[in-house]
This record gives structure tokens, sequence and C-alpha cells, in this order.
């Protein structure tokens, strides 16, 4: 058994893919399921449908392979809150997901308390809704019952991941990878361990947390697929992407393009404070070893098409944006801030919401097409300059790019232009899944180690800034402008 099944459990979907030897995909099974808005800001999964979306994608993925996989890697969207009875397993409310912003108010109580600093020089992330940290909080203050069961030692807290080997293993395996608990604002990452401080301020008890292990490592077996299969492999979907990039030396750079947009600056052993309000956050950690990255941000990259589509209904699929795009009228200044859910990095703020600037009697479809495109070039470009900034080291860097929006090549061209930096598209674009495979197929033994595995990466294609500079400035300017005037409060240094 050679083949290697990669569950990656997304925000809008649950996915599987079935990955031969040479780690190439072979078969894809996927499935969306709802989303949940209880009110302005929420966002929220049934649990249950994350879970019965992942059985039905896996076992169509194995299909495929009806001689059985070596083992499964697991990767997740992160942040994304859970807690359920340790007996039963069934959970105690639906998930509250990365994009939820009701631990605003919370979140300012403890900057106003200065917490900040404790928090960032732990656990490398600044205090948002964002984080899991805040959102478990608000689980045990609003849920009937919940504070009690969970000092009583009833009830477990974890992140997508550790809920899926939690259900895999039919309870046996309460445990995260590094790069799931470094995403939680409860994780010291240069000690290793959970923060008993920030855990008492927040109410929660420790014993609810789940056991950190590395990120090839072993997660029990799992007998509902068929067989005995090992889970052998987790990580984050972020850092997945970043090992499916093979992103393993420093200064090595990617970004992934799903409902958001997230850019890792792999930063080798050094634990980077950003001076620019970014993300220190663990890249991956083998073999016991840790290796850290700066983390940017960006709460809508795909989301934005999406809602094009079924908010305005501009477009019947995701493929016109792209066209529609190119037929705008380059004498308008259409620009679009899509804060829907606030601005993530490096602005950080939870009560922005969108904005569209110079819009005209004559602006259409066209126009808003591509303001909604280049928005993502613009929040991507704040990223890469807050991350040069932050790490000199990282010098001229290329950006490599995954994700369901690189396959628009207007936009990956526009966001070359941008950056005035080459933009590198891989041959396998499922670099998450990628990723979780290797992980796996590393741990048994099945794929060679970090410099064997970089070097199959491949390019598919390489896009050349073409913008005239004088064009691009004065571009940035307008976005820059546009920010300004929608964010709440001003940028803190």
């Amino acid at each position: 058994m050679t083949a290697i099944l990669a569950i990656d459990q997304g925000t809008t979907s649950s996915r599987a893919l079935l990955f031969d030897r040479g780690l190439r995909p072979v078969a894809i099974a996927q499935e969306e399921f709802p989303q949940v808005f209880p009110a302005s800001g929420w966002v929220e999964h049934d649990p249950e449908a994350i879970w019965a979306t992942t059985l039905s994608t896996a076992r169509k993925a194995l299909e495929a392979a009806p001689d059985g996989v070596a083992a499964i890697g697991i990767t997740n969207q992160r942040e994304t809150t859970l807690v359920w009875d340790r007996d039963t397993g069934r959970p105690i409310h639906n998930a509250i997901v990365w994009q939820d912003r009701r631990t605003a108010p919370l979140c300012e109580t403890l900057r106003t308390e200065g917490l900040a600093e404790t928090v960032a020089d732990r656990t490398g992330l600044l205090i948002d809704p964002y984080f899991s940290g805040t959102k478990l909080a608000w689980l045990l203050e609003n849920v009937e019952g919940a504070r009690a069961q969970a000092e009583a030692g009833k009830l477990l807290f974890g992140t997508v991941d550790t809920f899926l080997i939690w259900r895999l293993t039919e309870g046996r395996v309460h445990a995260t990878d590094a790069t799931n608990a470094a995403r939680t604002m409860l994780f010291d990452l240069r000690r290793g361990e959970w923060d008993a401080e920030i855990c008492a301020r927040l109410g929660i008890p420790m014993a609810m947390l789940p056991e950190v292990r590395d990120c090839a490592a072993d997660y029990g077996t799992t007998t509902l697929l068929g067989g005995s299969l090992p889970i052998r492999g987790v990580a984050g979907d972020q850092q997945a992407a970043t090992i499916g990039q093979a992103c393993f030396q420093p200064g090595m750079m990617k970004s992934t393009y799903g409902t958001g947009c997230f850019a890792l600056l792999n930063t080798g052993t050094d634990f980077v404070r950003s001076r620019n309000r970014l993300l220190t956050t663990i890249a991956y950690r083998l073999n016991g070893e840790t290796t850290y990255a700066l983390e940017g941000s960006i709460f809508v990259a795909g989301a934005v098409v999406q809602w094009l589509r079924d908010g305005l209904r501009l477009i019947g699929s995701a493929a016109e944006t792209a066209p529609l795009a190119d037929r705008a009228d380059p004498a308008q200044d259409v620009v679009m801030v899509p804060a829907f859910t606030g601005l993530g990095a490096p602005y950080w703020d939870a009560e922005a919401r969108g904005a569209v600037f110079g819009l005209t009697r004559a602006t259409g479809p066209a126009e808003l097409a591509r303001a909604a495109l280049e928005s993502v070039a613009f929040q991507t470009r704040d990223l890469w300059e807050a991350m040069r900034r932050d790490w000199p080291s990282a010098g001229q860097a290329i950006l490599r790019v995954d994700g369901g929006m690189t396959a628009s090549d207007w936009t990956m061209q526009r966001l070359a232009d941008l950056l005035a930096a080459p933009v590198d598209r891989p041959v396998v674009r499922e670099t998450t899944a990628l990723g979780a495979a290797w992980l796996a197929a590393f741990a048994t033994g099945l794929a060679p180690g970090p410099e064997g595995f970089a070097g199959d990466w491949a390019l598919e294609r390489r896009f050349e800034p073409r913008m005239p500079e004088e064009e691009r400035l004065r571009r940035l300017d307008l976005w820059d402008d546009a920010v300004a005037r929608t964010l709440s409060r001003p940028v803190a240094g």
C-alpha cells in the first residue's frame, strides 16, 4: 500500500484527495456544507456537517485505491473552535469559524488590561477575535452549563483537526499539531507548550486542551474508512500549503488564495517579533525541531468573488470574473476594500466594513469585477511590504502561489504588477493537500525528506511584472487612500 489519503477540511467545503507513491493527485472528492450567520459578523458551522462531509469525501476518494492506503494526512481550516462532550463526543454548540468577530469586545478588554505584550511575546499573535482562545472563552461563558462541565473535566476543546482525529479514532486520541496549536492564542511558541497564565485569564481549564505533537507523527488509527488506517500527518491549511510549496528554506514565501488569503515567510529558527502588525507563527515542527514564520492573514480573497456571484449576482460562476475585469474601463479608478468581516493584517480592524470608492454613472459589472480581483492583489502587497520591513533578510523574494484564485491568469498578472516581483504558480496547485500527504508519507517512510521533496517542486508558469512603475504607484496610492477611509480607527504604530 503506497497511496496516501489527504483530508482537506476547509471553510466552505470538505475535500479528500488520493495521492500515488510519487505524491501526484489521482482522485478527488469534494462536498460543500452550509455557512451559518446567526448575527452580523458571526459565522458558524454545524460540526456534524463537517464530520459527515469529511467521512463521505474520504470514502469516495478511497474508491480509487482498491488496495488501500498507507497513511492519512489531515489539513484543516485553522482557528475554527469546537467544544464537545468527552463521553459522548457530541458538540455543545456550533463550531465558531475563524472569520467570526463576536469576541471583539472581549479582545478590547484584554488589550485595555495590558495583556497585548504578553500575548505577542509568548504566542506571536495579536489579540484579535480571529484566534481560537477568545472563541473558546465565549463558549464557556455563553453555553449553559459549559463552564461547570469544563471545570469538572467533562468537555474537550479542539480546532477542526483535533475534532476529526477524535472522531476518526473513536475518542482514543485527543491531539493537535504544533501549527494548529500556534493559532489558538494559548500556546507559547518558544517553550512549545500551553500557556497557563493566558488560559487562566480567559477562564480556560487546561485539562480541556489537546496534546501537541509534531506535524509528522502518530495520531492513532481509524477503522471507519475500511481496515485500520494510520493517521500520520497533521498541519493547519496554511502551513500545509507552505510545506506543499516546498518553502523549507528561510526567506521563501508562499501565498494561498482561498476564502481568505494567507501569506507565510519562512524565517527558519528566528522567532521574529513583527514591528508591522504581522503574526509570528510556526511554519512546521519536524523531529522536534520548530521552524518559524511570519504570517499575514487577509480575511476576504475568494470570498469577494463569491459575493459578486451570490450577493450582487453579477456573475454566474467565478470563471466569469477575469474576462469581465479585462473589459473594465481603464479610465475609471474604482477601488473596493472588501472588509466584510473586518480587516486583517496589517490593519487588524475588527470593526471596519467593506466599501467601494470611485463610483460614477458609467461604473458597471466590469469595473466592479476588476476592483474585486484587484483588492486581493492590493491586500497581498500590504503583507509583502510589511514582511520585507520586518525581516530584510527576505531580500528580493519570489512569491509562490496556490489556491483556487491562482487559476485566473488576470489576477496573477495583476498581483505580479502590484508587487513588482515575479509570481510563481506550480504544476501541482493542490499544495495544501499535498503538504498533508507529504507529512503522512514522510512519517511512514514513503517519501523523501524536505530536501528531496523540494527537488520535485515544478513550475507551471512565472508571471513577471509589466505595469509601468508610475501607474503602479498611482494605483497603490488609490488603495492606501481607500483603506484609510474604511478603517474604523487609525492604524496603531
